[in-house]
Parts: structure tokens; sequence; C-alpha cells
């Protein structure tokens, strides 16, 4: 299964800054212990956070950081099955949720993950610094950071790498996983195996646009839901995105370039869909 990318964290972030920011926490239940990293017991869970309040929802590459004013914050990383829900109080409980945090107002947020691939952390701020990833280690987030196409290319010509390793690489960019790496590079008319270093300038500077054009606009459709990676945002709507990808999942349809059919094939144990327009 394909994880959840830079466009589905952020649509996250989006949701949960205009639905809980300023929200004081009722009560904390963690349901299910396996995900909850560095706490003991599930009263932990609920001492850490309940009579807090939301100061905010930020992104440390694809971890979610919810801000407490209690000098503490909340660590959410999503794995493969994890998702994030909020729903009235009132409503059942689904059975793949492992935490719900209820406010006084505005009802729960729920965290789902069927298989335990997610974590969540309740970190005190002067461990903040030392839980979060290294910043060093963390590739170039283009939302947070964005650059010109000079220093864009100064950075790609320096990775000698194809370009499908290079845009699926956390150590270069964040969050440009399989889905992404294939729209950009059909979007920029470049093979997956071509190496970053020998691009022509013109090249790069397509590279750029496509990049950073594929991940504003797969932001505006709210992310991207398929069968072999659902999402849904924060009140259970799955993205859109999905209407307007050109090759990712379409092996075998006409390529809205050539009219011809898209490839599928494999690289480097990477998912490669493609057409001849490509070189």
């Amino acid at each position: 299964m394909t994880s959840l990318e830079l466009p589905e964290i952020e649509t996250l972030r989006r949701d949960l800054e205009r639905e809980i920011v300023g929200r004081k926490i009722k009560s904390a239940e963690a349901l299910v212990m396996k995900p909850i990293a560095g706490l003991k017991s599930k009263k932990d869970f609920d001492e850490n956070l309940v009579g807090a309040k939301v100061e905010g929802v930020t992104r440390h590459g694809l971890t979610i950081v919810v801000t407490l004013d209690n000098e503490h914050s909340i660590l959410i990383t999503l794995g493969e099955n994890g998702r994030l829900a909020k729903k009235a109080t009132r409503e059942e409980v689904a059975s793949d949720i492992v935490a719900v945090i209820t406010f006084t107002q505005g009802g729960d947020l729920r965290i789902a993950d069927r298989k335990g691939t997610s974590s969540i952390e309740i970190v005190h701020v002067d461990n903040l610094e030392a839980t979060l990833p290294d910043p060093d280690s963390l590739g170039l987030d283009l939302l947070e950071s964005p650059l010109s196409w000079v220093d864009f290319g100064r950075l790609v010509m320096a990775e000698d790498q194809p370009l499908k390793l290079l845009l699926t690489d956390p150590s270069v960019f964040v969050g440009i996983g399989d889905i992404y790496s294939n729209e950009i590079l059909f979007d920029a008319g470049l093979r997956h195996d071509r190496v970053s270093s020998e691009l022509s300038t013109q090249e790069i500077r397509r590279l750029y646009r496509s990049v950073v054009g594929t991940l504003h606009d797969a932001i505006k459709y709210r992310g991207t839901s398929l069968e072999v990676r659902p999402f849904l945002d924060l009140h259970g709507q799955p993205g859109e995105y999905a209407d307007h990808l050109a090759v990712y999942g379409r092996a075998g349809q006409l390529s809205p370039r050539s009219r011809e059919p898209i490839k599928k094939t494999s690289f480097k144990n990477q998912v490669v869909f493609y057409c001849n327009t490509q070189v």
C-alpha cells in the first residue's frame, strides 16, 4: 500500500487548523497503546491532555504537530492505514480507532490505524526538538521553504540520481512518493531513468514548474484518494485529485499527450507509469 504524501498531510493539517485551534480538551482516551509512543499507560495519555487548549497546528516534514497551552505537543505521524476524523461525540466509535480526543465544544478528534503503522506522541516542550526528526535529515519542503528554480537546479544537479529516485528520496524532497513523482515526470516530459546531473537548463526549469505545480494542484483538490491508497480528509471526504491524474494507475489507457497507451514498468523496485513523449 502506498503511503500518504505531502498533499494529503498538508490537507489534514489545514483542516485541523480550522477545526481545533482554540478548542479545549475535555477528555482523551487511548483505546490502543501500541501507536502511543513514550507513555506507559492510558492514564498518562489522559492526564497530559485534559484541560489543555490547542494553540496551533503545524507540520514538521510529514509529522503533524498540535501545540497545546500546557507546554505539551501532540505529534501525529500517520502510517499506511492511519486516518484522522472529526466526529460528533455521540457517533459510534469505529473498530479501527486507537485514540479519541474530545473537546468541550466541537466534538471529537479520532485517530484510526487498523494495522498499527502510525505514531502518536505527547511531548513536553523541553523535549520537542529532540523528538522531532532532525531537520538536517529531512529533504526540501517546497511548501514551507519555496525556492527559485535556479536554487532548485543546483540541488538537482548536485544529486546525480535517476529522476524517479531523486523525487522520492525523503532526504532530498519531503513527501513526494509514488503517485506524485509519476505525475511530475509526465508533466515535465522527462523519463524516470534520466540522471538529474545530465539535465539541460530548460529541462530543469520544466521539472521545477512541474514539482511546484503538481504539489499545489494536489493540495487544491485536497489530495488523492485511490482504491490502492484511500485518503479521506478530516470530514470523511475523499481527495479529488484522482480525477486529474494523467498517468498514475492508468496503464493501457490513452495518454492525454500522445493518444497512445500509457505504459507501466518497474524501476529500482518502484512502479513507473509513463508515455512515449517523456524523454
